[in-house]
């Protein structure tokens, strides 16, 4: 690679880099203070599992970004209510006995009363699934009406959002149990979204956790590989044989470092499953699709996608309903994970997934951002909670220290995009005065 190469590929890459370098800052800071090791499979596999809301959170909030910066300020309270109403269904409860119980009137201490004679069996596991599911379609189908076609701001319908469904879900709990909280949760529905496949004892190397590691190594330096030939066949301009080599490496070395913690850890948690399969599905939607251009055109330049048939109400009505669909399946790995739905749960989870949209470098303004980026933003997001945690800085600190980091992000984008602007008027201007002298000289 050339000197402007390299140049170009750290301006790409600024947040990686950032990521690694408080990563490793972390680890010391731990090391020093603490004592802890943040390289410890425990805690490597905490920072997923305890992030896993934002990776999935960032997608969906990410394809809402992409049509023109728009975010949703209701997935926080959302996962409350989603949550409380899996618990209301999945176990018995004032509530659902209220609800599907048999009462009778007896006479007790010489007053006639309701008396609870049969109480209420829980719905199996698929039909509280599907219950949820069908929670957030209705949702998600009523916000996208209401932003596509009503044209109601997207910040106010989901402000309104954000308020109503904390409320909704808090009093379902407080009404369902005396400790504001449904506990208890069935292990049909709690193993679908977390704990461990084929698991094994700690620092027990877990093979099946270990070829499953080796094979997504394998697919990503096939799929880099395969795409650098790709674009040299159709003219394309591609990276060097050597920038493609050093990539993969630094891919493999990753993946391979998580693999390990995980092996050793008792083996690959559902939870990576999950976010795994949503950053495929949503990486291949967003780069290789032709409704993931549609996504990218909107936030672009919305009147010019509306002339070139792209159905710009459509698409708004589809980035909100898969918004919803998203976070429940946020909330149901949340509520799977504590084993419990709370009044708590969701708080501030739509700052984080905007945060790790931002930091990993999504325009706040659409129309350009990345399922990869995203990650690295919501990585770097956890690694300063969880860092800071360690380390043993105060939570308000830890806002304070994100807050910073956001407001980096988005001034290092608008400094980005004015300095690609000088260097294409210096080009403009290059190529004008070239221009000039080759007239001049015929």
């Amino acid at each position: 690679m050339n000197k402007i190469q390299v140049k170009d590929v750290l301006k790409r890459n600024i947040m990686t880099i950032a990521l690694f370098a408080v990563y490793i800052l972390f680890v010391v800071l731990a090391g020093v203070i603490r004592g802890t090791n943040m390289l410890d499979p425990s805690v490597v596999t905490s920072l997923i599992e305890q992030n896993a809301y934002v990776f999935i959170l960032g997608t969906g909030m990410l394809m809402c970004m992409l049509t023109g910066g728009n975010i949703d300020l209701s997935v926080g309270s959302f996962v409350c209510f989603a949550g409380a109403t899996v618990g209301l269904f999945s176990v018995e409860n004032d509530l659902l006995n209220k609800w599907f119980g048999v009462w009778e009137k007896q006479m007790v201490d010489g007053q006639l009363q309701d008396v609870l004679v049969t109480p209420a069996s829980p719905w199996s596991t698929p039909v509280v699934l599907l219950t949820a599911l069908a929670i957030g379609l209705a949702y998600g189908a009523l916000l996208g009406w209401l932003i596509a076609y009503v044209r109601i701001p997207p910040w106010i319908a989901t402000l309104a959002g954000f308020l109503s469904f904390r409320g909704l879900g808090t009093q379902v709990l407080t009404t369902a149990s005396t400790t504001n909280a449904i506990s208890n949760l069935p292990s049909s529905l709690t193993g679908i979204f977390s704990g461990t496949l084929f698991p094994t004892g700690y620092m027990e190397l877990n093979i099946f956790c270990l070829i499953v590691g080796i094979i997504v190594s394998a697919a990503i330096v096939l799929l880099n590989f395969r795409e650098r030939s790709n674009k040299i066949k159709k003219g394309y301009q591609a990276d060097t044989m050597l920038f493609v080599i050093i990539k993969s490496a630094i891919e493999v070395a990753v993946i391979m470092f998580f693999t390990i913690e995980f092996a050793l850890n008792g083996g690959l948690p559902v939870v990576v499953v999950w976010i795994g399969a949503i950053l495929i599905i949503y990486g291949i939607i967003t780069e290789k699709t032709t409704i993931g251009r549609h996504f990218m055109t909107i936030g672009g330049n919305a009147e010019s996608a509306r002339l070139s048939g792209i159905n710009n109400k459509l698409i708004m009505f589809v980035a909100y309903l898969n918004m919803a669909i998203l976070t429940v399946i946020a909330s149901l790995i949340v509520t799977s994970r504590t084993g419990a739905a709370n009044s708590f749960a969701g708080q501030e989870y739509e700052l984080d997934a905007i945060a790790a949209c931002i930091v990993g470098g999504v325009s706040a303004y659409g129309g350009s951002g990345t399922i990869i980026g995203m990650v690295v933003g919501a990585t770097l997001i956890g690694v300063i909670n969880q860092g800071l945690s360690l380390v043993g800085v105060d939570q308000d600190w830890i806002k304070i220290v994100k807050g910073l980091v956001l407001l980096a992000a988005v001034v290092f984008e608008i400094m980005s995009k004015q300095g690609k602007k000088k260097d294409k008027e210096a080009k403009d201007k290059k190529a004008k005065v070239k221009k000039e002298q080759k007239i001049a000289v015929n």
